[in-house]
């Protein structure tokens, strides 16, 4: 599928200003795929589509769930989550897009999980940082990634952790795993 056919798929999706996020993120993606060597196209691909259910109705995501779009244990954390698994069997069923490595790069964007693979890092960290992002923490992670994808990653998950915490909000127990199992992989 060619950029400008991706894009205008998930135009009709998505609000103005989420699409205009997409598009960071596409670029984003891009030049971090080239820096670090991952796949361009399937890195441009899944950035185009990360975001792709996030206005479906909550209910709709919760069933695509429920119908094996995602793992059921992330119904019981905030929904926010669940665009990413479901945007992920929406890509397949509704895009067509079956390549498992870019439908990874989607399911896992938001949570992360042990042992990402390199597209699914790029497509997440291109996510965080991309340039309309403006929050406490995400000038350090884009330093990051100017050398390093998995202290970019590291920290973005830190960052996260943390805010959720200091908001008492449940932190979904895989982006806990995703955090320790990268932290551990460096001792």
């Amino acid at each position: 599928m060619k950029r400008e056919e991706a894009l205008a798929c998930v135009k009709e999706q998505l609000t103005e200003q989420r699409y205009i996020h997409t598009v960071g993120v596409m670029e984003t993606a891009v030049k971090l795929a080239e820096r670090f060597g991952a796949d361009l196209k399937k890195a441009e691909i899944a950035a185009i589509f990360h975001d792709y259910a996030k206005f479906r109705p909550k209910e709709e995501m919760k069933q695509i769930i429920l119908d094996g779009g995602g793992p059921l244990e992330v119904l019981n954390f905030h929904h926010e989550l669940w665009h990413a698994p479901a945007g992920a069997a929406l890509v397949k069923t509704e895009v067509g897009i079956t390549d498992e490595d870019i439908l990874s790069a989607i399911r896992f964007h938001t949570s992360g999980r042990p042992n990402m693979t390199l597209l699914e890092k790029v497509v997440y960290i291109a996510d965080y940082i991309e340039p309309g992002r403006r929050f406490p923490g995400v000038e350090e992670v884009r330093t990051l990634a100017e050398e390093d994808l998995d202290s970019a990653l590291i920290q973005a998950l830190k960052n996260t952790i943390t805010f959720l915490i200091s908001k008492n909000q449940a932190v979904y127990p895989e982006t806990v795993a995703t955090y320790n199992a990268l932290v551990n992989d460096r001792h």
